[in-house]
């Protein structure tokens, strides 16, 4: 599909030509990923089974990141401040933000992710999948922190989030 836009060009994923990706915990549909003159963007959606932690504590430094909450429950730190954003909430997370999120204590979590300005991160999700399968080094995540913008920070809070749930 082609706008008439020059500086962006519209973009389709059919969800039956949708690449996914799977973990023990979760599955990734991988929607578009896309750079340009407009800044593009990445786009994915994460099903995410009861008590599935997402992502640890950590930030981006180019990147907002956009969270829809489909249906379930999603346990979210922001800076300090954990909250629940549950079916139809939305979230954005701006850039030297940390951030973390899981699937809420006891509940599913279907939530709608996106990245602007995008910068070909389905590299990195495809990555994470084979690191959570336990098919690749945990330190390969660790060596991309640079090349996707994914900057891990210790958050004492978020911790004891987990710790009780």
């Amino acid at each position: 599909m082609n706008s008439n836009n020059a500086d962006f060009a519209a973009h389709l994923t059919r969800a039956s030509e949708a690449e996914s990706s799977a973990d023990p915990s979760s599955v990734m549909t991988l929607l578009a990923d896309t750079d340009g003159p407009g800044g593009g963007f990445t786009t994915y959606r994460s099903t995410f089974t009861e008590g599935a932690v997402g992502a640890p504590a950590h930030f981006h430094t180019k990147a907002t990141e956009l969270f829809f909450v489909i249906s379930g429950s999603l346990q979210v730190l922001v800076g300090d401040e954990i909250t629940v954003l549950t079916a139809g909430d939305f979230l954005a997370v701006p850039p030297h933000t940390p951030h973390a999120f899981a699937a809420a204590p006891g509940c599913e979590a279907d939530v709608l992710f996106t990245f602007t300005p995008g910068m070909a991160r389905f590299d990195y999700l495809r990555l994470l999948g084979s690191v959570m399968r336990g098919e690749t080094d945990p330190k390969k995540i660790a060596e991309s922190s640079e090349r996707y913008d994914n900057h891990y920070v210790d958050s004492p809070v978020w911790r004891e989030a987990l710790a009780a749930s």
